[in-house]
């Protein structure tokens, strides 16, 4: 999207918002709203998920800020004081395991209400970025009860897994507890085909691809809440989770310019395992003038272990030759604590100071190996080992940040929570490269908000954010993007990415719970953008890796409406649309021109409708979204540039999918639901452009068309809580 029509669209929707809001009659100054169970008893909920799929709007709060990070969204290490699900005031004590996970596994009957909190308070026990949902359990002795879930999970190749959980709830005394297995499948056929064309319109070969991934996922939680006292509470949570991916791929390529045509079988067998586990814990206790001081503990770990080789012959059935073996090894552990005092300096004036510490150990390990006339070895499967840089490596950063937040609520109506983050880290690396490195940053933030009327709200905040760096980048990694390259090298020098990020937000609810309408404009400034920069030996040798490659600009406007049909005569039915419009640059110095900032894209939009129709104790629903701009040039919806190739892809954070969804509440209050994913069995489209030398030389050799899919699926689900 241009400035030129970013500009006159951002006008438009920020002119008309106020009018619709000023033009509600609500006095109202609080603007929270809260749903008692009674509003949901309509409608035969079993879960806390299922009466928050009752509430219009409720994908704003639960997905918080929505606005991407231009960081690394993946590697946020710590553990921070934002969250959107509270319950009972209170956030989990876990990372991996957190409250979001559990709320299929809590049921309806015990919750006493639910609030969306749309201010911000020292009150709370997070910081609200956005909106919260606080999720209000009832105040009993001694209640259980056993919540069940079973069903089968089938695929367009006629492949069936089971999927099913069982959660056991309740009360006793001042315990709270919740303890749930879960099983579910990851089971994927992937079908896809590519045809190569040369630079002169030549056509070279086609490749295509079957790939089928044998994973189903085990998991364990449990969540133990013991209030101690009235002034004291303590809470404990427990995660295992397993899941092995094992994969198979069969890769067809014949090449189009000979003739007879010659065909080329590549077989890959990739064994791989997985676990993770999580203990943490949380310790409150609240003085006798409501000052609180809380102290919380995390300790996780996950292992990721992965092989493949890649065998080649004439044909099916055809003798065999291994030519590839790559072996992958990672550790992935934290150790997370946190503290911090809040009282109440004044009526108006709140505040909080707290210390975090984290230490966080990545260890990883890869072999390659080769068929060379080098001696073969059985650690490389057999085949001759190949030297790969940085193969080895442990990456440990130990890290502190000291807060202090200060919340002024200024009148009835107007709320301000400033805060100031001081971080302090050091990330060592041992192994084949050693290399230590210190790091310190403030982070200041200013988070303005105005209840213009109950239902109507301003929000304005303005941030520094520092993105933490993927280990991965650290040192040599596998290429999963890129057949023709088998791994990608480490980069130890790399530095974090640092963002001004500044929102502009509009609020506005609509009367008697008809809906919601958000419009949201931020403004990104990107400096030390991470991408892949040349650090190539020779002109010859051509090498890559990811690093700072410069600043950016990132702008967007994102729009939102969650409308109740009661004008229609339809009081249970929603619809939900959205639209994200995004424009992002940077001159990246290895192409020697402006490009796109991933995870930026051109935009998305989507649309969606559920009805309860409360009388057959009936749901049922559609969801459709997509992506905005096609495959290749300008237009396109995002292209990652390497030093000799260019992907553009054909979407980005959001891919093309429509869901639909059938719910019955049936005889003995089992639930019934039948849901299809991925209906339309939409492809995942690229092109790649591959060059002679540095792609700056522009001389093109070849064009990759390709496509993928991997079929609908279809979902069946018997629910009850006992």
């Amino acid at each position: 999207m241009s400035k030129k029509k970013f500009i006159p669209i951002t006008c438009l929707i920020f002119a008309f918002s106020p009018a619709i809001g000023l033009s509600q009659n609500t006095s109202d100054d609080n603007a929270s709203v809260t749903y008692p169970a009674s509003y949901f008893s309509e409608f035969g909920s079993v879960s806390v998920n299922d009466m928050l799929n009752r509430i219009p709007g409720i994908a704003l709060a639960l997905d918080g800020n929505q606005v991407p990070s231009a960081g690394n969204n993946n590697n946020n290490r710590g553990l921070g004081a934002e969250s959107q699900i509270l319950i009972n005031g209170k956030r989990m004590a876990g990372k991996a395991n957190e409250t979001r996970a559990q709320l299929d596994r809590i049921p309806a009957g015990q919750v006493s209400h639910i609030e969306i909190i749309r201010g911000t308070s020292g009150d709370l026990d997070v910081r609200n970025s956005g909106q919260l949902v606080n999720i209000v359990l009832l105040e009993t002795q001694a209640t259980s009860s056993i919540s069940v879930e079973a069903g089968a999970a089938y695929y367009h190749d006629g492949t069936t897994d089971p999927v099913g959980s069982l959660s056991y709830s309740g009360q006793a005394g001042q315990l709270q507890y919740l303890i749930s297995g879960a099983v579910s499948s990851a089971y994927e056929w992937q079908e896809s085909s590519e045809l190569s064309v040369l630079a002169d319109g030549t056509l070279n070969e086609t490749r295509v691809f079957d790939r089928q991934r044998e994973q189903t996922n085990y998991s364990l939680n449990s969540n133990l809440v013991y209030q101690l006292s009235l002034a004291d509470r303590v809470s404990l949570n427990a995660l295992y989770g397993e899941s092995n991916p094992p994969a198979t791929l069969l890769r067809t390529i014949t090449d189009l310019k000979t003739s007879p045509r010659k065909t080329l079988i590549e077989r890959e067998d990739l064994p791989a395992t997985a676990d993770n586990w999580e203990i943490g814990g949380d310790y409150e206790h609240i003085f006798s003038d409501g000052a609180r001081y809380k102290v919380l503990l995390i300790v996780n770990e996950r292992n990721n272990d992965s092989i493949r080789e890649r065998y080649v012959s004439s044909g099916l059935g055809q003798p065999e030759t291994k030519n590839l073996f790559i072996a992958t090894d990672s550790r992935y552990r934290e150790r997370i604590a946190r503290t911090s005092y809040s009282w109440n300096i004044h009526e108006t004036h709140a505040l909080e100071l707290g210390l975090e510490g984290a230490q966080t150990i990545q260890n990883s390990a890869l072999r390659l190996g080769s068929r060379t006339s080098a001696p073969p070895s059985a650690d490389h499967g057999g085949l001759s080992p190949v030297f790969v840089p940085n193969a080895v490596s442990e990456v440990e950063e130990v890290r502190f940040e000291g807060f202090a937040v200060h919340n002024w609520q200024i009148n009835s109506r107007m709320s301000l929570e400033s805060s100031l983050l001081y971080e302090v880290s050091e990330i060592a690396q041992s192994g084949d490269v050693n290399k230590t490195r210190e790091f310190d940053f403030i982070k200041p933030k200013l988070d303005f908000r105005f209840d213009i009327s109950r239902s109507f709200q301003l929000r304005v905040s303005a941030e520094k954010d520092v993105s933490q760096l993927s280990f991965a980048d650290f040192s040599a990694s596998v290429n999963a993007q890129d057949d023709d390259q088998d791994t990608m090298t480490g980069n130890p020098s790399l530095e974090q990415e640092q963002t001004w990020r500044y929102n502009l937000n509009l609020d506005y609810r609509l009367p008697n719970d008809s809906g919601v309408l958000n419009s949201r404009l931020f403004y990104y400034d990107v400096h030390n953008s991470i991408g892949r920069v040349d650090i190539s030996p020779n002109s010859q040798t051509l090498l890559s890796t990811n690093g700072n490659v410069g600043d950016g600009k990132i702008f967007g406007l994102y729009l939102n409406a969650s409308i109740r049909l009661g004008f229609l005569d339809l009081p249970g039915a929603v619809v939900t649309v959205g639209l994200n419009l995004e424009d992002a640059y940077i001159h990246d110095p290895l192409i020697a021109k402006k490009r796109t900032i991933i995870p930026m894209d051109r935009g998305s939009f989507r649309i969606g409708f559920r009805h309860d129709v409360s009388s057959l104790n009936l749901s049922y629903g559609v969801n459709y979204q997509d992506g905005i701009g096609g495959v290749g040039g300008t237009g396109g919806n995002r292209v990652r540039y390497d030093i000799d190739n260019v992907l553009f892809y054909g979407m980005g954070k959001v891919r093309t999918d429509l869901v639909a969804f059938v719910e019955k509440v049936g005889y003995g209050n089992f639930t019934y639901r039948l849901e299809v994913n991925n209906a339309l069995d939409s492809e995942r489209c690229f092109e790649r452009k591959r060059y002679n030398g540095h792609i700056r030389d522009r001389n093109l050799r070849e064009i990759e068309y390709s496509c993928a899919t991997t079929g609908p699926q279809v979902l069946l689900k018997v629910r009850a809580t006992f």
